[in-house]
């Protein structure tokens, strides 16, 4: 009986020992159903050290705290207990049921997975109206601005809009980072650079506020009527009060995570007005100087001069073409140079945009550079202007003569020298071939041909050798061959696109089918099906930089705006080498 008994203990304790050492690996939730405007926690829990965590995907959540990590280890009984834990924080982006998937880790050369979780996100719930609650205060205490300069403006007038973070003067930030950047739809947005985020003092809604600016953005209407500028959404870490104190009698501050938005702005976009609209305008508003300045305005033949036809002032500078010049047909004229010193601030868009012409006089004589005028719409006055550059006289002093009376030109000649008219066949009768044969035989023996045919399969061996060893070099080099696989590919996306630079419509419709059947065709999706934000969270999940996707979905939407909007060529250019580098930077990114 003594022997069961104590083959009975031994196999309790092995037992025992077995099931401590079973090592777990699990998912953890704070909860399973949760309103829109709450958070949910998910922890990852194991029970031994691991390595290569892989979290999953949060699809349908914004991650806005963790991954923070915890150990905790215990003793009891003179066992050992560890414990170690990843912990997220989770906001919903909408209602709906999600699945959050496995996550996976490696302990002791095994991989462990945890179960997938459901998740059920309902409509904002209503918290407590409990003055001591610190989200309550939080709400009463924080707030995100969008300040608008003006509501109403005209077509391709500038507004600007200034997000502020306001904050009561108990209450603290510790921390903040953007969610959901607003994209500006039918409009020119240009962000102005800030610094360094400075802390200022006002007021809001009549309170003592402490605030910092954000963001400014200027914005030029490119359609009339209500326009939406979507919201800035923040995730914010707040320090509020509370009732606790320390042993000093200072009160204690809790942290609470919240995501504030500066809601939507609607701008009501008025047309400019048909009464008094000049047939050539083509888009100016704002404030504008007009100048044709010309480097010389005497020079001989085949000299070069500059013509400079250039706007300057404050306004949508970047947005209108500027008039062409008319020449006799008697001044070689390159195509124009188009140059742009433009600078943006609160105020619009200000500067200078020029386009040089380089001319070249062929004959002497007097030429006229007519006038020409420009047109724009004046804010201020309401109403359209017109400035005239006046007529410009070229004098061409030496060089030869005209002898047609047409392009203006006042200079006469009496050249009474007649052309001379070559016949290329005055020489026929001389042969220049005399047919010779050589009357000695030819024998291949020792000749050069006998030679190399020779030694060039011996010179063949090491040149292949060195060829081969070269392409073994070349396919090693992934990075390479990625980089010009890349390259390739963009090239062949964007060939119709390239044919098809210096026509505004057609460029622009070939430029977006392009980066269209790129995507369908690397991802194997009809991109046509999908929203814009549906593309930068498959790229995004496809481990492409953010910042490369961003500048994607940029190409795209100037595609839509640029068919409406004055473009250059050199715009177009811009756009197109914009599209290739971005097509190549996520051909070697994409997973």
């Amino acid at each position: 009986m003594k022997i069961i008994k104590y083959i009975s203990l031994i196999l309790i304790i092995l037992t025992t020992s077995l099931a401590s050492a079973q090592i777990t690996f699990e998912a953890k939730v704070s909860k399973k159903k949760l309103g829109i405007n709450e958070r949910l926690r998910v922890d990852f829990e194991m029970n031994k050290d691991g390595d290569n965590f892989n979290p999953p995907d949060f699809v349908g959540f914004n991650i806005v705290g963790g991954p923070n990590q915890a150990v905790s280890t215990s003793w009891m009984n003179g066992k050992r207990s560890y414990k170690k834990t990843y912990s997220y924080f989770l906001s919903p982006k909408q209602r709906g049921t999600f699945n959050i998937k496995q996550a996976s880790i490696e302990i002791d050369g095994e991989i462990y997975k945890t179960s997938p979780q459901n998740i059920v996100v309902t409509a904002a719930v209503d918290r407590p109206n409990d003055d001591n609650n610190p989200e309550t205060i939080a709400d009463n205490n924080i707030h995100l601005v969008a300040e608008v300069s003006n509501g109403n403006p005209y077509l391709n007038e500038a507004i600007t809009v200034v997000y502020k973070l306001y904050v009561s003067p108990d209450t603290g930030v510790s921390n903040w980072r953007e969610i959901d950047n607003p994209r500006y739809n039918d409009f020119w947005s240009q962000s102005i650079d800030i610094k360094s985020l400075t802390v200022q003092n006002g007021t809001y809604k009549g309170a003592d506020y402490r605030y910092v600016v954000l963001r400014k953005t200027v914005l030029y209407p490119q359609k009339t009527g209500k326009l939406e500028i979507e919201p800035l959404s923040l995730d914010v870490t707040i320090e509020v009060p509370t009732n606790r104190r320390d042993i000093f009698g200072g009160r204690l501050m809790a942290k609470v995570h919240k995501t504030i938005s500066a809601g939507n702005r609607t701008i009501d976009v008025k047309p400019l007005p048909l009464e008094g609209k000049p047939e050539d305008f083509t888009g100016a508003v704002g404030d504008f100087q007009f100048n044709v300045i010309t480097s010389k305005s005497e020079l001989n033949a085949s000299e070069s001069l500059q013509a400079r036809v250039e706007v300057k002032g404050n306004g949508n500078l970047k947005l209108f073409e500027l008039p062409k010049l008319s020449l006799p047909s008697s001044l070689e004229v390159y195509e124009p140079e188009h140059g742009e010193n433009v600078t943006t601030n609160l105020s619009g868009m200000q500067g200078s945009i020029s386009d040089s012409y380089t001319i070249v006089p062929q004959y002497k004589g007097k030429y006229p550079i007519p006038s020409i005028s420009f047109s724009y719409f004046d804010v201020k006055t309401e109403s359209y202007k017109r400035i005239s550059s006046g007529e410009i006289v070229l004098n061409v002093l030496e060089g030869p003569t005209n002898t047609t009376n047409s392009d203006n030109n006042i200079a006469s000649t009496n050249n009474l020298k007649q052309p001379v008219v070559v016949n290329n066949e005055q020489f026929a009768f001389i042969k220049t071939d005399a047919n010779l044969t050589s009357i000695k035989p030819n024998h291949f023996f020792k000749t050069t041909g006998f030679w190399t045919g020779l030694l060039l399969p011996l010179l063949a061996i090491p040149l292949a050798i060195i060829i081969r060893k070269k392409k073994q070099e070349r396919d090693a080099d992934i990075t390479g061959n990625r980089v010009r696989k890349a390259d390739k590919l963009a090239k062949r996306y964007l060939s119709e696109a390239k044919k098809a630079l210096g026509k505004k419509e057609a460029f622009y419709v070939a430029l977006e089918k392009a980066l269209h059947n790129y995507l369908k065709a690397k991802l194997r999706i009809e991109t046509s099906e999908f929203t814009k934000d549906k593309i930068e969270d498959i790229l995004i999940t496809r481990q492409v930089d953010s910042e490369i996707v961003s500048e994607f979905l940029a190409i795209l939407q100037n595609c839509e705006l640029a068919r409406f909007t004055p473009i250059t060529q050199v715009e177009m250019q811009q756009d197109y080498d914009k599209a290739a580098k971005t097509i190549s930077a996520i051909d070697k990114q994409i997973k």
